[in-house]
């Protein structure tokens, strides 16, 4: 399982009958709330609540993490530059918002299937038809979008237990080529599958 892809987990919780679009608007406010969240009580106090979400869910230890798993490389970097130009208290408490705020909407995923969250989307899109916006184009792009994030966070790392296994883990040029190859294949294999869905204009 990957960061924010609809890797449902089938289950019977509060979470999982939870209607897919109260989850969405619950996790805009939480989203929100742990923007104001600064100081480490908060972020502490904020990471027991998604504990005890994930919890509730009854989603074991390994699947959480591998949805966090992906951002191991940006949250060290991110906390060592904060580190540097801050203090470790700030540096730790964005660092956690960041990875709370991920925690929370791979949850969302891991308890809702994608045709329910599509369908919640464009609901909450319709007012905007007035405005010329389609709701669903809008909600199969975000769909889309988070069902990429898992395929090149794949494709990346692919490449890099190859280079591993070649002795060129240091070369950013054998990590940058194929990966960029790679997400250009898959572009391509998702273009090709949506003009045969007539969903290419």
């Amino acid at each position: 399982m990957t960061l924010l892809t609809g890797a449902y987990v089938a289950g019977t919780s509060p979470v999982h009958r939870a209607p897919a679009g109260l989850k969405l608007a619950l996790l805009a406010v939480g989203c929100t709330a742990l923007v104001f969240a600064r100081s480490l009580p908060l972020v502490g106090l904020a990471a027991v609540v998604v504990v005890g979400l994930y919890a509730l869910a009854r989603i074991d230890v390994r699947a959480a993490w591998g949805q966090l798993r992906p951002l191991r490389w940006l949250v060290v970097v991110l906390l060592v530059v904060q580190v540097l130009i801050a203090d470790l208290p700030t540096a730790v408490a964005l660092t956690g918002r960041l990875v709370l705020a991920v925690a929370l909407a791979a949850l969302v995923t891991l308890t809702t299937r994608t045709t329910a969250l599509m369908a919640a989307l464009e609901r909450g899109l319709r007012p905007l038809r007035r405005f010329g916006v389609d709701p669903a184009r809008v909600s199969l792009l975000m769909s889309l979008t988070l069902r990429s994030v898992p395929v090149v966070a794949g494709i990346a790392g692919r490449i890099r237990e190859a280079r591993w296994a070649r002795g060129r883990e240091r070369s950013v040029r054998a990590f940058a080529v194929p990966l960029v190859v790679g997400v250009l294949r898959h572009a391509d294999a998702m273009g090709e599958a949506l003009a045969a869905r007539g969903l290419d204009d």
